[in-house]
């Protein structure tokens, strides 16, 4: 056993020990929190205009503070920008994460001393919770990876800006930089691909023990070790068997994935935003991640379905009910107020709180009435999956197919790049169209009373998805295939 692997179990169960106190009381920590940030909230332009200092308690915020997107709090973003201090936290921010927005272009989110250890400090902790439950600490002393944009910075407003996945780079602890990879020059490269080849160059003869990053780019990464090496990765990098993941759901790929490992690893999922470090799993084996409600983050949740209502309810995390969606809401020590994080979860247990990404509020089927969410295509493909144990899939995205023949009835396209297809495409689209009927009523009733017909299977020749974000200038990174649109621009650029 190595130093680091050694030292890394009493620093372990001393984090657990601290997440375990507040833990205690949930409730109490979030309240707590909410009280520091509407301390601090009240020293800046933002508190002035919506009078926060004479706010206490969490119905105080929501009658002061509407739920906003970036678009609607972007005059205070533009102002952070330009320098000026005490916008929406005090002080000025210390980077500035640089992130694409479908309607605005670039995003640009604060990042404040306050809020930087939320970051860090969550990824960190959720390996310390891996070593503390599994007593396996090894891959410390191995080389680890994290597929993620260039930590290359530029300055906006005097402030420091990039992607999260760059300006976390700049902190990792400097016990572990050497067992780190690829190489800064390596990763400053703008281009994907040529970064990805780089990065084969560079990992393929060592002792790779950590691998983490988004799910389809981990698959890039690793179709590539096999090209070059002829051999599972498993066997290319024998001592790798932990895999961290986050920003998808990770069971689309698990088949692939772990076929293309060539053996079991252990894995954890994290749940990281540019807006904050927000879950990660604690327990292994246990799906819901726990989430983080002592980290500068004060948190609202909207049911789902209620969303776009004008006057929706904002529910604390002693109001929220298992097994119900909600839209997440952020107010947070990043200066972030009545934040609509974009995400929807769904509570797997109380006391701890642990939840489940089930998808983007925004990202949803709804063309003909019946609100499909991401969670309910991808359970669907995965019991199609079951079904067709033969099939691979390498991505997919459904779109609606509007009919404009009277005669003709309107349906789902599901379109699906295989690695490997099943057997008959018809029974694994029937088994899907099942599998959604069986999870969304409305859809359910839409075939039933013959308004929508049975959905289309398109498979998509190998590589479709990667040309199009390659086209889209989204190929790598953190960039992420929609999984459902109510418009056909996705299916015919993919066409």
């Amino acid at each position: 056993m190595g130093i680091k692997s050694a030292l890394s179990r009493p620093l372990a169960a001393y984090v657990a020990r601290q997440y375990a106190r507040w833990q205690q009381d949930p409730v109490g920590t979030q309240q707590q929190v909410l009280r520091e940030l509407l301390r601090q909230g009240a020293r800046t332009s933002f508190g002035r205009d919506h009078d926060l200092g004479a706010a206490r308690t969490a119905q105080d915020l929501a009658a002061r503070v509407p739920v906003r997107d970036y678009e609607g709090l972007k005059p205070y973003f533009e102002r952070l920008k330009t320098g000026e201090a005490n916008v929406l936290w005090p002080g000025k921010p210390l980077y500035l994460a640089k992130t694409s927005g479908t309607t605005s272009g670039a995003k640009y989110i604060p990042i404040t001393e306050d809020s930087i250890p939320n970051h860090i400090n969550g990824a960190r902790d959720a390996l310390l919770h891996y070593v503390h439950r599994t007593g396996k600490s090894h891959f410390l002393d191995g080389k680890l990876i994290f597929l993620s944009g260039s930590p290359a910075l530029e300055s906006v407003g005097g402030i420091h800006t990039g992607r999260l996945s760059g300006i976390a780079n700049h902190h990792v602890p400097a016990y572990l930089r050497r067992n780190q990879l690829p190489s800064y020059q390596t990763n400053i490269i703008e281009d994907w691909e040529q970064k990805l080849d780089c990065i084969v160059d560079e990992t393929l003869h060592q002792p790779m023990t950590l691998i983490s990053g988004i799910p389809p780019w981990v698959q890039m990464y690793f179709d590539r070790i096999v090209q070059r090496a002829g051999r599972p990765v498993g066997e290319v990098f024998p001592q790798f068997d932990l895999f961290v993941y986050g920003g998808v759901n990770f069971e689309p790929y698990r088949k692939k994935l772990f076929e293309t490992i060539g053996r079991p690893v252990d894995s954890i999922e994290l749940f990281p935003a540019s807006e904050g470090f927000l879950a990660f799993q604690d327990e292994p084996g246990n799906p819901g991640l726990l989430l983080l409600l002592d980290a500068g983050i004060f948190y609202e949740f909207i049911p789902a379905e209620r969303f776009f209502e004008s006057n929706p309810p904002r529910l604390t995390i002693a109001e929220v009910e298992l097994d119900q969606q909600y839209a997440v809401v952020l107010n947070s020590n990043a200066g972030l107020w009545g934040y609509s994080l974009g995400d929807t979860v769904r509570f797997t247990q109380k006391y701890p709180f642990r939840v489940v990404v089930t998808g983007r509020i925004k990202h949803f089927l709804s063309a003909f009435g019946e609100h499909v969410i991401g969670e309910e295509v991808e359970q669907a493909l995965r019991e199609a999956m079951r079904q067709h144990p033969e099939a691979e899939v390498v991505e997919f995205t459904v779109a609606p197919r509007v009919s404009d023949d009277p005669a003709v009835l309107s349906r789902h396209e599901w379109l699906i790049e295989f690695a490997h297809p099943p057997r008959s495409l018809v029974t694994f689209a029937e088994a899907l169209d099942a599998g959604l009927r069986q999870r969304n009523v409305y859809y359910d009733d839409l075939l039933a009373g013959n308004i929508l017909a049975p959905l289309l299977l398109t498979p998509l020749p190998v590589g479709a998805f990667q040309r199009y974000m390659k086209s889209q200038g989204k190929l790598g990174g953190q960039n992420k295939v929609p999984r459902l649109s109510n418009d056909r621009k996705l299916a015919e650029g993919l066409a």
